[in-house]
């Protein structure tokens, strides 16, 4: 491992939006700075490849868990990314063309000798929706397509279906539709852009109304309890930003299976920090952008997470 202080890059949304008591980003730099690392704050567009090497527009960081001034920033200076021991690529999707311009500048400061978390590579390939078609026997019965005929037959076929699109997060454009409802045409022709853009279509799990299971793998291994996302009375949507509630619970024994199954996929790929959801006995989705639910499950469980995370990171570096 690099001598002490650890060299630490952050690329993130403006920390001056975050919600610092249950921002899983500011766990991390949190952790980070109680082992005495050097923080670099970068937004995407401080990011640069200049003659084939990857440039950041770095200011240095400080964080204090205080909900009213979380931060401070420094000046302004040039670095070579490939100088920093490890880079937090924490951007929240959209998982657009500017993310994965973004991957490939990260792409470059990874064979300049950081530690990029999680590799880029991975980054492109692990579309948080679609990745699950990896992993077919964990997952409900589900439809990746651009034809709404399509989406159609699988409704008429299910009668009770969701459906969103590949790009989103935070429950944004996700419906739950019944067979026989009116809206489903619109519904489709929106989310597809009438036939222009694939979408997903995923059976119907009734045990959504027992909370979407937010698991954290962290090299592989699973963090050992899950934060169990309710649905609020009005909405259909396990998301804590859309009102629903948070419920710590130890993990189940299919649970359990289905991270032994994909953990190694995750290990194998160079993703060291990647939140799964879980519905059911059924695998939804697989997060590898930002995944979020650590200060949640910290707060239950009485847990330090960022902690096991930075031990798996320098256990990379040694």
């Amino acid at each position: 491992m690099p001598n002490n202080p650890l060299r630490v890059g952050i690329v993130m949304d403006p920390i001056e939006s975050i919600s610092a008591y249950k921002d899983s980003s500011f766990a991390m730099l949190l952790e980070a700075q109680r082992r005495g690392a050097e923080i670099h704050y970068f937004q995407q567009g401080d990011l640069k490849l200049l003659a084939g090497v990857a440039i950041g527009r770095s200011r240095r960081l400080r964080v204090r868990d205080d909900n009213d001034a979380w931060f401070e920033l420094g000046s302004f200076e040039d670095i070579d990314l490939g100088d920093l021991d490890i880079i937090l690529m924490r951007k929240d999707p959209p998982f657009d063309m500017e993310y994965i311009y973004t991957t490939y500048i990260l792409d470059r400061a990874q064979a300049a000798g950081a530690l990029v978390v999680n590799r880029p590579q991975a980054l492109r390939d692990m579309n948080e929706k679609a990745y699950t078609a990896w992993f077919p026997e964990c997952t409900p019965l589900s439809l990746i397509t651009r034809s709404m005929h399509e989406m159609k037959a699988f409704l008429a076929d299910n009668e009770r279906i969701v459906v969103k699109p590949l790009d989103g997060m935070g429950g944004r454009s996700i419906f739950v539709v019944r067979k026989g409802d009116r809206n489903a045409n619109v519904i489709f022709e929106t989310l597809t852009d009438f036939g222009r853009q694939y979408a997903m279509a995923q059976k119907f799990i009734p045990e959504i109304s027992q909370g979407d299971k937010r698991i954290l793998l962290i090299n592989g291994e699973a963090v050992p309890y899950a934060l169990a996302r309710v649905p609020s009375d009005d909405d259909n949507r396990g998301n804590l930003v859309l009102g629903a509630t948070g419920i710590g619970q130890a993990l189940s024994d299919v649970d359990r299976s289905i991270c032994a199954r994909v953990g190694p996929v995750m290990r194998a790929q160079g993703v060291i920090f990647a939140g799964i959801d879980v519905i059911g006995d059924y695998l939804t989705e697989i997060n590898v952008t930002s995944p979020t639910g650590i200060r949640e499950l910290d707060t239950h469980f009485d847990l330090n997470i960022a902690g096991r995370l930075f031990d798996a990171i320098e256990d990379q570096l040694a």
